[in-house]
């Protein structure tokens, strides 16, 4: 099964600060990087890494040549993408001293995915494949209903939670990979309680599955029928930045490769935990042998 993700690809600038800028304060970054970001990125990389035939689709501008030799160098194929005139999409990071982040994002080329694009690509796809959507380009909604139209599995991130998603054709999804402010949003209900989210999910969506994450306090994968938990892996957060882009990555490259839910669930919280270990979105994803062989280690000291 080949994974197409129609996503976004930023130029993160990384901000490190003793705390975040409040309104009318001037503040000195303690240091500054850049990086490629993007949930679209990060979660392409997450899945190449852990073994997943994916294809990135999206647009850049002629400062992308960054995106697309990282894409590259994980292996991430990259014949759908498509260069713009203006600048790439991208990203004002920043990184407290706790690890916790805040982030700007500026569409720019991003902004350009057109309904005509998204059937140039999707026409090399069928209903043996899977479309990995974010919330950080344009035209999703059409993307969900030509995706569907193919007979294509459909999964969204969708993030960041805005209006726009009252308009699309949720039922047509078949996962839905949330976090707690997105699992309240969607569910319609006002408890932060996994389990009031989740029930109320099932009953907007009764054809999903979804994968809820909520940071240290672990994940669940819930559908109509099942629910399974995962515990989080416990680390010192340097940077949370990509965790849950890392997560998804490694749930779905573990869902198409055949896994067990529960594998899925454990190998992507290693996943995440390694992330947020170190600095960076996508230099942090870790690759698929160090995860393998942390969890084997894990496994033995039990």
């Amino acid at each position: 099964m080949k994974i197409l993700n129609l996503g976004a690809l930023n130029i993160d600038r990384i901000y490190q600060v003793e705390h975040f800028v409040e309104p009318k304060e001037t503040i000195k970054a303690v240091a500054y990087e850049e990086l490629c970001g993007g949930k679209g990125l990060n979660q392409s990389i997450a899945l190449a890494k852990a073994g997943a035939d994916v294809y990135h689709a999206g647009c850049i501008g002629q400062d992308g040549e960054m995106l697309v030799n990282l894409l590259r160098e994980y292996g991430v194929k990259t014949d759908y993408l498509r260069y713009s005139t203006g600048p790439s999409g991208h990203a004002v990071i920043q990184v407290n001293a706790a690890g916790q982040n805040n982030i700007i994002i500026c569409g720019g080329a991003n902004d350009e995915v057109t309904d005509l694009y998204i059937d140039e690509v999707l026409a090399d796809f069928s209903r043996e494949d899977m479309i990995l959507l974010q919330n950080e380009i344009p035209n999703v909604d059409y993307a969900i209903r030509k995706a569907h139209e193919r007979g294509m599995k459909i999964v969204i991130n969708p993030s960041p939670v805005n209006q726009a998603l009252e308009t699309y054709e949720l039922l047509s999804i078949d996962y839905f990979i949330l976090n707690e402010v997105e699992g309240k949003y969607l569910s319609g209900k006002e408890s932060d309680r996994p389990g009031e989210m989740m029930e109320g999910l099932r009953e907007k969506f009764p054809q999903a599955a979804f994968i809820l994450t909520l940071g240290e306090n672990g994940a669940y994968y819930f559908d109509a029928k099942d629910c399974v938990y995962q515990a989080s892996y416990q680390v010192e957060a340097v940077d949370t930045t990509g965790a849950g882009d890392t997560f998804s990555g490694y749930f779905l490259a573990g869902l198409v490769q055949g896994r067990g839910i529960e594998e899925c669930l454990r190998r992507a919280s290693m996943a995440a935990a390694l992330a947020v270990s170190r600095h960076g979105a996508a230099p942090s994803i870790p690759d698929l042998q160090e995860v393998n062989e942390i969890l084997e280690q894990e496994k033995k000291r039990r």
